[in-house]
């Protein structure tokens, strides 16, 4: 009789009850800050805990190298377009003489006026080639600036959006290589909270679903829905990652704070009977 009373209090709480998980509130954006190019850490612009921009320049890298080379290439563009415009006015006179000797052609010789067209055109046709050639000359160099102007930005780190820099791994005169980690930026305006289900739990999650949450060192409580059931099980534990979207009205929240999370089991176990 004891036995039976037992069953039948537990099921009855278990249909009263809520599921209640523990979680971590996490940022839904948060970016890792690599190096782009090698070299050393000129300036750092901003510290742990500083509140960043989106295009605000994070920190630079020695650009004295890079400035010669750049310079040297704009100098060999302009050297280049010069001359391109210097052999296309030539193509172009030397394109009006013979227009101007076709047209006085009665004042020459047969004999004088095949000499001088056929120099002519000898003329024009080097000077085109001359032409051609330095509008190829023109886009390499066009495409060589380019290049350095884009190696020029990657010494120039900006933040990809706003948030809080949370760590810092460079300082003034470090050396810093491709794919180097140096920084790492929040956006605190996008927390979700993640948190743990056991496998034997998981009949009871669904997308979407209406949830409670909690975090007690604030207490800050308000409801909000799961997001997404991330498809990888924990083998030690059997347990699976979800998360949980809420709007956050409270400035202190931060990602790392304690939370729980209740979702009423009250229709699961209904339909289960």
């Amino acid at each position: 009789m004891k036995y039976i009373l037992l069953i039948a209090f537990t099921l009855s709480s278990l249909i009263a009850g809520d599921l209640v998980l523990t979680g971590t509130v996490i940022s839904n954006n948060q970016k890792m800050i690599p190096s782009r190019y090698m070299g050393y850490v000129k300036r750092v612009n901003f510290e742990v805990g500083d509140k960043v921009y989106r295009e605000d320049i994070l920190f630079e890298l020695e650009s004295a190298e890079f400035d010669i080379l750049e310079a040297q290439a704009d100098l060999a563009l302009a050297q280049a377009r010069l001359m391109l415009d210097s052999f296309s006015t030539r193509s172009r006179i030397l394109e009006k003489d013979k227009d101007d000797l076709k047209r006085n052609r009665k004042n020459f010789s047969e004999q004088n006026f095949r000499y001088r067209l056929t120099e002519l055109d000898e003329l024009a046709d080097e000077a085109d080639k001359a032409v051609e050639a330095m509008q190829v000359m023109v886009e390499q160099t066009s495409e060589k600036v380019k290049q350095f102007s884009t190696i020029a930005g990657y010494l120039k780190i900006q933040a990809p959006n706003d948030g809080i820099l949370v760590d810092k791994r460079i300082r003034v005169g470090d050396m810093v290589g491709p794919g180097m980690l140096t920084m790492v930026i929040v956006d605190l305006d996008h927390l979700e909270i993640q948190a743990e289900v056991a496998e034997s739990d998981l009949k009871y999650i669904k997308r979407d679903k209406a949830v409670s949450i909690e975090i007690p060192s604030l207490d800050f409580k308000s409801s909000g829905y799961i997001k997404a059931i991330v498809p990888s099980a924990n083998p030690m534990a059997h347990t699976f990652k979800i998360r949980i979207h809420f709007e956050k009205t409270n400035d202190m929240i931060f990602p790392g704070m304690y939370a729980k999370v209740r979702l009423s089991l009250k229709n699961e176990m209904s339909g289960q009977k």
